[in-house]
């Protein structure tokens, strides 16, 4: 056996924080501020650019009207 198969591979990083409601407006997870076609492919995205994606996250926070964002806090 070798290094390679002893291991599991390491866990996906991930902005999920299990608050999964889409805003209709936005398009945006009020959760996470991903875009669903974002979630639904997070595993399939290289991690180049699930980094990329989690770096835009703090700037979409904006696009969603703060009243909805307070249902959830």
């Amino acid at each position: 056996m070798n290094d390679q198969t002893a291991r599991p591979p390491a866990p996906i990083k991930t902005p999920c924080i299990k608050v999964c409601v889409v805003d209709g407006e936005s398009g945006l997870c009020l959760g996470c501020y991903r875009k669903l076609s974002e979630v639904a492919g997070w595993a399939k995205l290289a991690e180049a650019e699930r980094e990329a994606i989690m770096a835009e996250l703090p700037g979409r926070r904006s696009l969603i009207r703060p009243e909805k964002l307070g249902m959830l806090r």
